[in-house]
């Protein structure tokens, strides 16, 4: 497994299937923001700005639609994702 790297560029949608990925891997980090400011009750449109850097004041479509995609991703990582992980990651 690869070490999470810190303020990436997301994707304008999160991986969705059963499996784990290289992205998944990479994006831990956004994930477990996500899922702290999801926990804190913070409003997605500031959390889209900050933690996925797209502002939706401009784009709010995309704003939306990654922050929903990311969030649903986040939490199948903390329900199921991380099994894997454990098994070694999305190549392992």
């Amino acid at each position: 497994m690869r070490e999470p790297l810190l303020d990436l560029t997301v994707d304008d949608i999160a991986p969705s299937g059963a499996n784990l990925t290289v992205y998944d891997e990479e994006h831990l980090a956004t994930y477990w923001r996500l899922l702290d400011a999801d926990a804190e009750g913070a409003d997605w449109q500031e959390v889209a700005r900050v933690v996925l850097h797209v502002d939706p004041a401009r784009e709010w479509d995309r704003a939306r639609r990654a922050f929903d995609s990311h969030l649903a991703r986040a939490k199948w990582m903390a329900d199921y994702g991380y099994r894997q992980l454990l098994r070694g990651g999305a190549l392992g």
